[in-house]
């Protein structure tokens, strides 16, 4: 379920992002670019921000559709 909520947060949030460049600012591609560095630097750390809000929020590992059991 963590995997599920993860990737609709970051997919809304790179489509944001893109929308208030194109809209509002080009300023605003450097969003895009963290979320980006942010995806990059959690592949090496095993550690996300994110993920850590949203356990904290009580939304539970697993039943994600890619997860390897």
């Amino acid at each position: 379920m963590l995997n599920t909520y993860f990737r609709v947060i970051v997919g809304v949030m790179v489509l944001l992002s893109v929308v208030l460049t194109v809209y509002v600012n080009a300023n605003w591609m450097w969003f895009t670019v963290f979320i980006g560095v942010n995806l990059i630097q959690s592949a090496f750390t095993k550690w996300c921000l994110l993920e850590t809000i949203l356990q904290k929020l009580g939304i539970k590992k697993g039943g994600g559709s890619c997860e390897i059991h």
